[in-house]
């Protein structure tokens, strides 16, 4: 199923609610960085976020070094960015405080 495109209006507003979120260079996805106290910490971030992207059936691209987690998100069937990377982004936040 494909899922409609936020329109550019909707996704600023989004992000201003978002912590640390912004829009990438594609403009066509958001991307954030997150620093953790350890590698530990880090991995337990990308398994909570691991199990949340797959009930949502929606997958960040990220990569992990030491104790940072580079993650970009965007809708790949839609060619851009919908309500999915939003709920995403806000869980992998929330993830982030625990």
């Amino acid at each position: 199923m494909t899922r409609p495109k936020l329109d550019p209006t909707a996704l600023e507003e989004a992000l201003e609610k978002l912590e640390g979120w912004e829009l990438a260079e594609d403009g066509a996805s958001i991307q954030k960085r997150f620093v953790f106290a350890d590698f530990s910490e880090a991995f337990a971030f990308m398994t909570r976020a691991a199990l949340a992207a797959e009930k949502l059936n929606h997958h960040p691209d990220w990569s992990n070094v030491y104790k940072t987690v580079d993650v970009v998100l965007s809708t790949h069937d839609a060619d851009g960015l919908t309500e999915l990377d939003l709920k995403l982004a806000a869980a992998m936040n929330r993830f982030a405080r625990i």
